[in-house]
């Protein structure tokens, strides 16, 4: 079997590894731009791992929903774990010191490998729309290795910043999902910058045309790889597809 990778939308990744592993990254299925994303989330009765960014609630999504049902450990960094355990009541059992660090530490170490990472944004927690937000650490981007198969650098919300250089001197990317939407993250000129700086074999742009105040194109983030020279395959998904890796 091939790893597969799964958009729904906005941030929103299931990978699939090829020992039968499922990870979701950011599970936000029920956005507005995948329309079957209630039924996915109903039919969803498996998943591993579940890997948090930062605590926004277009990037934590459906997760408390996912590993209540599923037993899904949560991964995340230490401070964002503990607001979905104490604020939202992610079960605490699923959120030990396993699958809990921070920026520059790795952790599992076995057929998946997650390195959590520095991204420029915010991170809170409000448990409902009207609520105080309550702190949720530092945002991370991701770094996900596979065993015998590609490693994967989901960038989280974040601007360019040129310490992304150093992602790579550590890990070799296969498959970059970059963020291009602006507004809240880096456009896609500053998106083309930063897989410039990270050197990816592929690129999936992420975090786009979920809302209208989200208007960076993948068009236009082809665009400015192109005007840089950046040798890149650019994979453009659509919500809900799946490919393999």
């Amino acid at each position: 079997m091939e790893t597969q990778l799964t958009w729904f939308g906005h941030a929103a990744f299931k990978i699939a590894t090829a020992a039968g592993k499922v990870l979701l990254i950011d599970p936000w299925l029920t956005n507005p731009v995948f329309p079957r994303g209630k039924e996915e989330l109903a039919a969803l009765d498996h998943a591993d791992l579940i890997l948090l960014t930062h605590g926004h609630s277009d990037h934590v999504g459906d997760a408390v929903e996912i590993g209540k049902r599923t037993g899904a450990k949560l991964v995340a960094n230490f401070d964002l774990s503990a607001a979905m355990v104490s604020a939202l009541g992610y079960p605490q059992a699923q959120a030990g010191n396993d699958t809990t660090g921070h920026i520059g530490g790795e952790l599992l170490d076995g057929e998946v490998t997650v390195r959590f990472v520095a991204a420029w944004h915010g991170s809170s927690i409000q448990k409902e729309e009207n609520a105080p937000p309550v702190y949720a650490g530092t945002p991370t981007g991701l770094v996900v290795a596979l065993r015998g198969g590609p490693t994967i650098y989901h960038t989280g919300d974040t601007d360019l910043f040129s310490d992304m250089a150093l992602v790579r001197r550590f890990n070799k990317i296969d498959i970059m999902l970059v963020c291009i939407g602006d507004h809240f993250t880096m456009g896609p000129a500053r998106a083309a910058e930063a897989v410039k700086l990270v050197k990816p074999r592929t690129a999936i742009p992420m975090h786009y045309g979920t809302f209208p105040v989200l208007t960076g194109t993948p068009g236009v983030f082809g665009r400015e790889l192109k005007r840089r020279k950046v040798k890149v395959r650019l994979r453009v998904m659509k919500a809900g597809e799946t490919i393999a890796l």
